[in-house]
């Protein structure tokens, strides 16, 4: 079985010198060494730029941390190359190296201006997440539900002009609902889960998954506990609010995490339904993979990194998928959305 994961966050760790990518050494969920074992033919790695936490240097750390992928990239030998085009991505089901394509989380590296994104797309983004957190373009699921503003849908539009998938994880519903009025190409949720499910404002409700899934995009089911179970979902909620009752500090911040790592993991089960319930909303055609991997430090049992995902397979067989059916879920999805939106 291949693989194809739409979001990790791998390369914080790689920058923060906790770990290192090409041998695994380190505390890091996606590593050369378990990305060759799972099997895998694509993943995203995501370039997280926060104007607060770079205040008039979003541009130079964004530079910063695409040179750091490519490097990561550079490190395994021609092992994984940079997809830029869906060339590449056949290329890699078909004996290639595994692909790696470049996301920019959160568009804050911009400095307010679309125009800006072309210089990035020259670098090698090939996917877009407007906002993390509200910024100049978009509002953000934790944030105020502000629609897209007018830099914003210039920034959709421009973005599709150039072959990069739209991203819509961490939009605001309002948000969301104007990609899908703008859009005249398909778009994916890269890392997200079901609000039916687990009520998290980063999942998606079922009437957005069908409006996804009507454009021919996918949604990246999320392995981060507080979007699978609905059950640590709500006891997280209850530690941030106490923690982070101060501010957000960097020591509320380590007293959050030794929190949730006292919690008790949700079973990989619920990776499984959230997976079926996503394909009974919008069908086996829009459901994918994007375990947002290095972005969170707790995972469901049995979980430790990407080389656990046959895991993820083979609970999906005995939950009765037919293997066609595993295997869309495990990259042909992604595959097909990415060929569609990226130049040939």
């Amino acid at each position: 079985m291949r693989f194809f994961d739409a979001h990790c966050d791998t390369v914080m760790k790689v920058l923060d010198g906790t770990f290192d990518f090409r041998s695994g050494c380190g505390e890091g969920h996606v590593s050369f060494p378990g990305l060759v074992e799972a099997g895998s033919c694509g993943q995203v790695f995501a370039c997280f730029v926060l104007s607060e936490r770079h205040p008039g240097t979003e541009r130079e750390r964004a530079e910063e941390v695409i040179a750091a992928i490519q490097g990561m990239i550079a490190s395994t030998h021609g092992g994984m190359a940079l997809a830029l085009t869906a060339y590449d991505l056949r290329r890699a089901v078909s004996g290639g190296p595994c692909a790696a394509l470049l996301a920019m989380e959160g568009a804050d590296p911009l400095e307010g201006r679309p125009e800006a994104f072309a210089h990035f797309h020259a670098l090698g983004v090939r996917d877009l997440i407007l906002s993390w957190k509200d910024n100049p373009f978009s509002g953000s699921a934790f944030g105020t539900d502000t629609p897209l503003t007018s830099a914003g849908e210039r920034l959709v539009g421009l973005a599709e002009e150039l072959g990069t998938m739209v991203d819509v994880s961490h939009l605001s519903d309002r948000a969301f609902a104007g990609v899908c009025r703008l859009a005249t190409r398909p778009f994916i949720a890269s890392h997200s889960n079901c609000r039916a499910l687990c009520p998290s404002p980063r999942n998606l409700t079922d009437a957005m998954i069908r409006a996804l899934a009507d454009r021919g995009g996918v949604i990246g089911i999320n392995l981060v506990p507080s979007f699978l179970d609905p059950v640590f979902h709500a006891q997280a909620e209850r530690h941030r609010q106490e923690v982070f009752a101060g501010g957000a500090t960097p020591a509320a911040g380590a007293e959050f995490d030794r929190r949730l790592a006292a919690l008790s993991r949700p079973s990989l089960d619920w990776v499984g339904r959230h997976v079926l319930h996503a394909i009974e909303v919008g069908g086996e055609d829009a459901v994918g993979l994007g375990g947002d991997l290095d972005g969170t430090n707790t995972l469901p049992r049995g979980i430790e990194g990407v080389a656990d995902y046959p895991l993820i397979t083979e609970l999906l067989l005995e939950l009765g998928l037919s293997p066609t059916q595993v295997e869309k879920v495990a990259w042909r999805n992604l595959l097909r959305v990415f060929s569609e939106v990226l130049p040939d």
